[in-house]
């Protein structure tokens, strides 16, 4: 009993917990926005799964369905079961007659055929005006042995091919030929909305049956199909998949004896082949019969393919509406899963790749495994699923942003905001560990600041402080570094941890010079009676460190040390004797990409011994002073005594300059690349 109370107790804790949850997700999306993510996802359910049937959407589905059809198609022999017989242009120039065609020269094929064995007759034609060899072509029609269907079309499903006076005298003259072996049959063929013939018509009540269905036996399977008509292609150009002859060989008795074996036994289907009459675009002839070349196919030939299917039971697998509709949703319950994943960045893009490729691909796999892809919305469901992605990840980035913001307001306060982020992807980089990265540090001081503190009041000592620490930090964060650590008005920084880019070398260069131009302002800006301020100076490095998580349980720091930061700082305090503002070592000079530097010479740092080639950022200075300087430092280097007296005659007028008034002494003093030693 007790342990039936505490699951009862359990499980409402776990539905109150829920309804918090869901509770707080309302408040933090917004009802609103809420209401809209629900939108777009319904939206995307209706895409994924009526895709075939929208404008815009459906023509792409339809193009991709003829890819998959005409590169897919069965490659046969020509079948013999089925003859098309037919009426040419060149019999409409012999009989003299175009529309309606010549009845006298079908009469008599049609007696013809009748002795020579054909298993059923089909004929594509509409007799729906008056002709004055109509009563041949009746008595022939009623004197048939063989099943012979007559064809037949209604204004109400065909308004275009025939009008209701056209009706009344076709339903007229069929109610005259009809006999046990005569009867009426619907040619009517249906195209989809761009006009091309893809799928098996539907059989209104007021119709009679199809043709090809009421040519051949009774198949239950094939009563109410509705699915792809199976399209056929040729094994060579000069062998159709179904024989084609024309009318005029079996109107004629000599000439029909030589062509009788054609006929015996076989399914014999009579039609127009003409330039500009009944044809039809289809999936394998939309962008031209890859053998044939054909780029349309008469409506006969429709018949006739229709007619192969049939006969050989290829009904293929179609999709249930139900199949469709669980698809759809599990495309759009996917695009949200992806949507709210915390994979890896490599992942993700794996887990992106492979679900698009799938969406495009899983249709043709299975048209090729003989599924009826019809109605199959490839274009639906990659559309559906990024609908969903897309609505659900932004609905995600509000509430993820809301969440972060307080966090990493939390965080800030004794956390860097770029280690704050991080962490609040990954916690468990909260671990009281460090690693060795490589890094660019960087270090500033803000010249004399020591001596004014005992000038001005503790209030102004605040107030400044504040005011340049903020300045420099927000170059730090603009420029998107990690802000270390404020030592009493130096501010210390890397680049490269806890996440590294590309150009981390640029923006901790791009940085240093902003934080000197930035003190800069803060000394123009300094209020009245405040004694003068110093300037900025800043010392950059590239190399290894340890960077993590320092402090102990109680208090902990996102830190890094090592020797790459002592020669930062000691890069930055080198400013002072060398005159400059900002000193970058060749290592984080030649990782920067930046070709603004000026060399500085080389120096040996106080407290080391291996010399530093060190560079000076001049990016307002013309970049033929900077070569001009790197000429002279070359050929110091170089021992080249004579150019270096030359070349500091030239650029004599530079030596007005702080900076480099003290390199050429520094120059004079060294000689042949030797390191200025700095005391």
């Amino acid at each position: 009993m007790a342990s039936r109370a505490d699951s009862a107790a359990a499980a409402a804790t776990s539905r109150d917990e829920m309804g918090r949850s869901a509770t707080r997700l309302i408040r933090q999306l917004g009802l609103v926005r809420l209401l809209a993510t629900l939108g777009f996802l319904v939206f995307a359910l209706a895409i994924a799964r009526y895709s075939t049937e929208m404008p815009l959407l459906g023509d792409a589905e339809n193009a991709m369905y003829d890819m998959r059809a005409a590169n897919f198609a069965k490659k046969v022999d020509q079948d013999p079961r089925i003859l098309m017989v037919v009426y040419t242009d060149d019999t409409l120039i012999d009989t003299g007659q175009r529309s309606p065609v010549d009845r006298t020269i079908l009469a008599n094929a049609l007696t013809n055929i009748d002795r020579m064995g054909a298993k059923s007759i089909g004929i594509d034609i509409l007799f729906d005006q008056p002709q004055d060899d109509d009563e041949a072509l009746k008595t022939a029609l009623r004197g048939m042995r063989t099943p012979t269907h007559v064809a037949y079309a209604s204004n109400a499903t065909n308004t275009e091919a025939i009008q209701f006076r056209q009706q009344q005298f076709l339903e007229q003259f069929l109610k005259d030929v009809t006999t046990d072996k005569t009867k009426p049959t619907s040619i009517r063929l249906v195209t989809d909305s761009d006009g091309v013939a893809r799928r098996w018509p539907d059989q209104p009540k007021n119709l009679p049956p199809i043709m090809v269905r009421a040519m051949t036996p009774p198949d239950p399977a094939f009563a109410d199909y509705r699915g792809a008509i199976r399209f056929r292609l040729p094994l060579s150009s000069d062998r159709p998949v179904i024989n084609k002859l024309p009318i005029d060989l079996f109107a004629d008795p000599a000439s029909a004896e030589f062509v009788a074996s054609e006929v015996k036994g076989r399914h014999i289907l009579i039609g127009g082949d003409f330039v500009d009459f009944d044809k039809f675009d289809t999936p394998l002839t939309r962008i031209g019969d890859v053998v044939t070349g054909e780029s349309q196919m008469i409506g006969l030939e429709v018949h006739a393919h229709m007619m192969s299917q049939l006969l050989d039971k290829d009904r293929p697998f179609a999709f249930p509406n139900w199949s469709l509709w669980a698809m759809a949703l599990t495309v759009v319950i996917a695009g949200c899963i992806t949507a709210i994943s915390q994979a890896r960045a490599w992942i993700m893009g794996l887990l992106l790749g492979s679900q698009i490729l799938f969406f495009m691909t899983a249709p043709f796999i299975l048209q090729y495994q003989g599924f009826d892809t019809l109605n199959l919305p490839s274009f639906g469901w990659a559309t559906g699923w990024l609908l969903a992605y897309t609505s659900v990840g932004a609905a995600a980035r509000v509430v993820g942003s809301k969440q972060r913001a307080f966090a990493q307001n939390a965080l800030g306060k004794y956390l860097p905001r770029s280690v704050a982020a991080e962490i609040l992807k990954d916690p468990d980089k909260l671990a009281l560990h460090g690693e060795k990265r490589e890094i660019f540090c960087v270090f500033t001081d803000l010249e004399g600041f020591t001596k004014l503190t005992h000038a001005i009041e503790p209030e102004m000592v605040a107030f400044l402080l504040n005011n340049y620490l903020d300045r420099l930090a927000d170059v730090v964060l603009q420029y998107g570094g990690t802000l270390d650590k404020f030592v009493g008005d130096a501010v210390v920084a890397f680049w490269g941890a806890p996440i590294g880019f590309p150009d981390d070398g640029e923006r901790a260069v791009r940085a240093a010079w902003a934080m000197y131009e930035a003190g800069e302002d803060f000394r123009r800006t300094a209020p009245e009676g405040v004694p003068p301020i110093g300037r900025t100076r800043v010392g950059v490095h590239f190399g290894e460190a340890i960077v993590g998580n320092f402090g102990g349980e109680g208090r902990i720091q996102y830190t890094a040390f090592g020797d790459s930061m002592n020669t930062a700082a000691r890069l930055e305090a080198a400013n002072k004797n060398l005159d400059t503002r900002v000193l970058v070592s060749r290592e984080a000079a030649e990782r920067s990409g930046l070709d603004w530097y000026r060399p500085m010479g080389r120096i040996v740092l106080r407290g080391r011994a291996k010399p530093v080639d060190i560079f000076e950022p001049a990016p307002d200075r013309p970049e033929s002073e900077r070569q001009a300087i790197a000429e002279l430092v070359a050929a110091h280097q170089a021992g080249n005594d004579a150019a270096v007296v030359q070349l500091t005659s030239q650029l004599a007028e530079l030596g007005q300059e702080e900076a480099i008034a003290n390199l050429f002494k520094r120059l004079g003093q060294t000689q042949k690349g030797e390191s200025y030693v700095l005391g």
